[in-house]
């Protein structure tokens, strides 16, 4: 998947055509028109849709798991429980699939701090996104590392919720002061002055 990035204004084309291809998606609601749409992706990013795939099935999951049971839940604590529940499913969850595997396809084609060069304010917007997402990635392993040094047999049930669950604090924690942190710094700097 490490193939060489457009140059910076095919990239801000290709940019363009994403974002156009979210909006169009997202008038879609046909389920068939949608794996059509899908399967034609798939085919066109040749060597890299498995890997792609498998990406973005893994970005999406536990996202749309959760948010297509509580659906269900909800349809049928409200007695609305039919045919009309799994088309909705069906189509919501292409559509959030799609547009995720775009979105990670783009990744490979396009240097995003080049083609958003023109724009300052996207750019540093794009840098401060990328470094948090570093902190949070290099956090995970620093966790997951820890985790398997102190477990060498597979953990139990138990162990494994309580470490799912300090991670989680600790990232809620992180989250929290980071936020405060650039909330403080923009207040100082007059930003949210009336």
């Amino acid at each position: 998947m490490s193939r060489p990035t457009a140059p910076a204004a095919r990239g801000r084309r290709l940019l363009a055509a994403y974002g156009a291809a979210l909006v169009a998606l997202s008038f879609l609601h046909h389920p068939g028109l949608l794996a059509l749409l899908l399967a034609l992706v798939l085919l066109a990013a040749r060597g890299d849709a498995g890997p792609l795939l498998r990406r973005s099935l893994g970005a999406i999951l536990v996202f749309n798991l959760s948010v297509s049971l509580g659906y269900l839940l909800l349809q049928a604590w409200q007695g609305k429980l039919g045919t009309g529940t799994g088309h909705y499913l069906l189509t919501m969850n292409l559509r959030v699939l799609l547009m995720v595997f775009l979105g990670f396809w783009l990744l490979t084609r396009v240097n995003l701090l080049q083609a958003l060069a023109p724009w300052p304010t996207a750019t540093l917007i794009l840098t401060l996104a990328v470094g948090q997402i570093e902190t949070y990635r290099r956090l995970l392993s620093d966790f997951r590392l820890a985790f398997c040094s102190r477990h060498p047999a597979p953990p139990r049930l138990g162990a494994r919720l309580r470490h799912g669950a300090s991670q989680a604090g600790t990232l809620l924690d992180k989250s929290l002061a980071a936020s405060t942190e650039a909330s403080q710094a923009l207040r100082s700097r007059g930003a949210f002055d009336a």
